[in-house]
C-alpha cells in the first residue's frame, strides 16, 4: 500500500529522447502517450486499492464502527452541554449553592445560639432558685447562709460590672438580688437594733447575745455580725450602734458637768454598761489620767462585748468613732489645756505622755491602726502644742486688733488741735500722751489715732516674743505681726468709708496712721532683725508693707487736696467768672464766692494744720492755694470788656481775699526746726500764682505806659504772665487808640 503513496514523475513517462531539451515543447504524440501511460498507471493504482480495500474489508468496518460510535458519543455531549448552558443561563447554579451554604450556616449560628439560650436558661434558672434559697434561708433565720448566698450571686449576676449588652433577664434578677440585699440589710440591722439598747432610765448600755425578732429567736449577735459582715455591710450595721454610744455614753463622760465612770456586768446571754456618778471624786481632768481611763474602760467593753473581740469588727468600729471621739477630747480637753504662756509648755509634757499611752492601748485593742499614722489624732495634736500655743495666741492677737481698730472713734482731744505747739515741743508727751508719737525717719512727731499707736504697740510686743521662741511659734508670731498690720488696711478704709468722702479731721487723721505705720515697719528690721531666730531671719520680711502703707496715705491725703480743690472750684463757679462786677448784683455775687473760698481755706487751714506734718501741711496748703488763685487769675484775663469801675470792684475783691486770707499765708511760713529746710521762702516763692494775682491786682489801675514798661523790664514775665494774657488785658481795659496800638506793638516786639 506504499507504493501507492509514492511520487508520480510525469518524465518517466515520457521516452528518453524528448527529454533532451526540458525547454522543448511537447508535441501532440507525446501528450497522447502521456494520458495513456497516466490513464494506465491510475488504472493499476485503483486495483491495488480495490484489492487492499477487499483485503482489509473488517479492519475498514471496524474503523469505521469506531468513527460511528465516536460520532454518536460527541453528539451526545454536545447535548449535555447545550442542555447545561440552558440550565445556566436560566437559573445560575452558584446563587444556588451560595443559597446553600448561607442556609447551613445559619442553621448552625442558630443552633449555636440554642445551645447558648439554653444554657443561659439552666443558669437563670440555677440563679433564680439561688435567690429563693436565699430568701427562706433569711426567713428562717440561717442568716449564715444567706449571707454566703449574696455574695455568691454578687460576683454571679457581677453587680457594680455591668454591661448593656448583657441579656435583659440579667437585670431582673439583679434588681431581685438588690431586693434581697435590703430584705437582709434591713433584717440584721434590725437584730443589731434588739442587740445594743441604752436605757435612759436606769442610765446603762445593754448588750443580748440572743436575739428574737419576728418570732425567730435563739438568733447569736454573732450570727448577725458574720452575717452583716460576709455581706458587706458591717459598717452600716454598726454605724446606728456606734451614733449611739456618741450620743449617750461618750459625749455626756466628756462634757458633764461633774464626773462619771462606767460600771460593766457580764451575764450570760447579755453585758451591761452603767454609767454612773461619781460624786466623791474631784473633777478635774488634769493631766487627763481619769478622761482616758474611763474611755479606755468603754473601748474595752465594746471590744468584748460588741465586737466579740474579733480585730477587724474592732476595726471597723473604730473607723465609725475615733475622728468624733478625737475631736471631743480635743476640743473639750486638749485644747482647752494648752499653755498661754510659754514658760508653761514644759509642764504639757506629762499630758503629752498620757495621750501616748492612751492611744498605745487603743492599737492593742484593735481600735486604731497601727500603722497609719492618721490615727494618732491625740498624740499629734499634743506634740504640736507649740503650734497650737500660737495659733491660740495669734487668734487672741488677731481679735485684740480687730477690736482696736473697730472700737476707736478716730477723733482727736482738743487741747492736741487748739495748739499744737504744746505736744511739738513736750518731750514727755509722745511716752503720755496715746495719740503722740515720733517719726522714725523723719526726727518729727505727729498725731495719730489711739488705735494706731495701741496697734503698733501690740505689734512690737508680738515682734518681742518672737525673738524669745522656738522657731515653729516665732514664725507663727511672725506672721502674726504681719496679719495684725495688714488688718489696718482691711478694717478702718471700710470702717471709715464715709469720712474719707469730706473734708475732716478722720481723714487727715488717717493719712498720719499710715505714716506712722510705714515708718515703724522700716524699723522693724533695725530693732528686732538681730534678735531673730536664725531659721527665720532670711525670711523675716517687713519692708514690702511699707510702701502699701506709704502709697495709702498718699492717696488719702491727695483725695483730701482733690476735695479741697472741687469745693474751691464749686465756690468759685458762683461768681460767673467775675463778669460786670461794677453791677451790686454781680458784686454782691462775686464777694459771696470769694467770702466761700476763704471760708473753705480757714476751714482747711484749721484742720490739717495742727494734724499734719509742717513740710505736708505747707506742700498740700500750697497745692490748694495755687488752684484758687490761677483760676482767679485765669477768669479776671479771660474778661474781654472790663469798665473802668469794674476794674475797682475786681481789685477790692481780690485785695479782699488776700487780707482776709494773712493768716494762712503766716501759716506757711516755716518754723524754727525747718527753718534750713526752706532758708527764705515767703509766700509768693511757694505759691507762684500769689505773686501773679498781686500783681494782677496792681495792673487793674495802672496806666497803660506802665504796664507796657512792667512788660519790657520783664517783671510781668517774671510773676508769670504770657504775653497773649497781657495784649488781651491792655485790650480789655483800654479803649482802641493810636497809644495802645503802639503799647502793644511795643510788647509784642519786646527784645527778650
Amino acid at each position: 500500500m506504499e507504493s501507492l503513496f509514492d511520487t508520480i514523475n510525469v518524465r518517466d513517462l515520457l521516452s528518453a529522447q524528448d527529454l533532451s531539451d526540458p525547454t522543448s515543447p511537447l508535441s501532440a504524440p507525446d501528450l497522447h502517450l502521456l494520458i495513456q501511460r497516466l490513464e494506465s498507471q491510475s488504472f493499476q493504482i485503483r486495483s491495488q486499492v480495490q484489492s487492499y480495500l477487499v483485503s482489509h474489508r473488517e479492519d475498514f468496518a471496524h474503523l469505521f464502527s469506531l468513527c460511528s460510535d465516536a460520532v454518536s458519543q460527541t453528539r451526545e455531549v454536545s447535548d449535555d452541554v447545550a442542555a447545561i448552558i440552558r440550565l445556566l443561563s436560566d437559573r445560575p447554579i452558584d446563587a444556588e449553592v451560595r443559597e446553600v451554604v448561607s442556609e447551613m450556616k445559619a442553621k448552625k449560628e442558630e443552633l449555636k445560639v440554642k445551645k447558648e439560650l439554653l444554657g443561659l436558661v439552666g443558669t437563670v434558672v440555677a440563679l433564680n432558685q439561688r435567690l429563693e434559697s436565699v430568701r427562706e434561708a433569711l426567713r428562717s433565720g440561717r442568716f449564715e447562709f444567706a449571707a454566703e448566698g449574696l455574695k455568691e450571686l454578687k460576683v454571679a449576676l457581677r453587680i457594680g460590672d455591668e454591661d448593656d449588652r448583657e441579656p435583659l433577664v440579667y437585670g431582673l434578677l439583679r434588681k431581685e438580688w438588690s431586693q434581697c440585699f435590703e430584705e437582709i440589710q434591713e433584717v440584721l440591722v434590725k437584730y443589731m437594733e434588739k442587740a445594743v439598747r441604752f436605757d435612759g432610765d436606769l442610765n446603762q448600755v445593754e448588750v443580748k447575745y440572743q436575739l428574737e425578732v419576728e418570732n425567730v429567736n435563739g438568733i447569736q449577735l454573732q450570727t448577725v455580725l458574720e452575717a452583716m459582715d460576709v455581706v458587706g455591710i458591717l459598717e452600716y450595721g454598726l454605724a446606728k450602734v456606734a451614733d449611739l454610744m456618741i450620743k449617750y455614753v461618750i459625749i455626756p463622760f466628756v462634757n458633764h458637768g461633774r464626773p462619771l465612770s462606767f460600771l460593766e456586768e457580764l451575764h450570760q446571754e447579755s453585758a451591761v454598761l452603767k454609767i454612773v456618778a461619781s460624786p466623791d471624786i474631784k473633777f478635774e481632768f488634769l493631766d487627763g489620767e481619769f478622761l482616758y481611763s474611763g474611755i479606755l474602760l468603754f473601748i474595752k467593753f465594746i471590744y468584748r462585748s460588741v465586737c466579740l473581740q474579733k480585730s477587724s469588727w474592732m476595726r471597723c468600729f473604730g473607723r465609725l468613732t475615733w475622728p468624733r471621739i478625737s475631736e471631743l477630747i480635743i476640743s473639750s480637753f486638749l485644747s482647752k489645756v494648752v499653755p498661754t504662756d510659754a514658760s508653761k509648755l514644759p509642764d504639757f509634757q506629762k499630758i503629752i505622755i498620757r495621750t501616748s499611752e492612751f492611744e498605745a492601748a487603743l492599737k492593742e485593742l484593735m481600735y486604731i491602726s497601727s500603722s497609719d499614722d492618721n490615727d494618732n489624732r491625740l498624740s499629734n495634736f499634743a506634740e504640736n502644742v507649740e503650734v497650737h500655743f500660737a495659733f491660740k495666741k495669734k487668734t487672741e492677737i488677731l481679735a485684740k486688733a480687730r477690736n482696736l481698730l473697730l472700737e476707736c472713734d478716730f477723733s482727736i482731744p482738743q487741747e492736741y488741735t487748739r495748739d499744737g505747739s504744746i505736744w511739738k515741743n513736750d518731750e514727755t508727751s509722745v511716752q503720755s500722751s496715746s495719740h503722740v508719737v515720733n517719726l522714725l525717719f523723719l526726727s518729727e512727731r505727729c498725731l495719730v489715732s489711739k488705735a494706731a499707736k495701741q496697734l503698733m504697740g501690740l505689734i512690737h510686743q508680738t515682734l518681742q516674743d518672737v525673738c524669745l521662741s522656738s522657731t515653729r511659734v516665732a514664725l507663727e508670731f511672725y506672721q502674726t505681726a504681719r496679719d495684725a498690720i495688714l488688718l489696718y488696711e482691711v478694717v478702718v478704709p471700710v470702717k471709715l468709708e464715709r469720712q474719707l468722702s469730706g473734708i475732716n479731721q478722720v481723714a487727715v487723721l488717717l493719712h498720719n496712721d499710715c505714716l506712722y505705720i510705714s515708718q515703724e515697719i522700716l524699723g522693724f528690721a533695725f530693732e528686732y532683725r538681730t534678735d531673730f531666730p536664725s531659721s527665720i531671719k532670711e525670711h523675716a520680711v517687713f519692708v514690702d508693707l511699707a510702701p502699701r502703707f506709704q502709697l495709702l496715705a498718699e492717696e488719702i491725703l491727695q483725695r483730701q487736696v482733690q476735695l479741697v480743690i472741687y469745693n474751691l472750684k464749686e465756690a468759685i463757679d458762683g461768681a460767673d467768672g467775675f463778669q460786670n462786677t461794677h453791677q451790686m448784683k454781680q458784686f454782691e455775687s462775686a464777694k459771696f464766692s470769694i467770702d466761700q473760698v476763704v471760708f473753705i481755706l480757714e476751714k482747711v487751714h484749721i484742720i490739717w494744720e495742727p494734724l499734719l506734718l509742717p513740710s505736708t501741711y505747707r506742700k498740700s496748703m500750697c497745692s490748694v492755694l495755687e488752684s484758687v488763685f490761677s483760676r482767679i487769675a485765669r477768669d479776671i484775663l479771660l474778661l474781654d470788656d472790663i469798665a473802668a469801675e469794674e476794674t475797682l470792684q475786681l481789685q477790692r475783691l481780690v485785695h479782699l481775699m488776700l487780707e482776709n486770707l494773712s493768716s494762712l499765708f503766716e501759716s506757711l511760713a516755716p518754723g524754727e526746726q525747718t527753718l534750713q529746710e526752706f532758708p527764705a521762702q515767703s509766700p509768693e516763692d511757694l505759691i507762684p500764682s500769689l505773686r501773679k494775682i498781686w500783681k494782677l491786682s496792681e495792673l487793674l489801675d495802672m496806666p497803660l505806659k506802665s504796664i507796657t514798661a512792667s512788660w519790657e523790664n520783664k517783671e510781668l514775665l517774671s510773676c508769670g504772665f504770657t504775653i497773649n494774657e497781657v495784649g488781651d488785658f491792655i485790650k480789655a481795659i483800654f479803649t482802641d487808640s493810636p497809644l495802645r496800638k503802639a503799647c502793644l506793638w511795643r510788647i509784642q516786639n519786646a527784645s527778650f
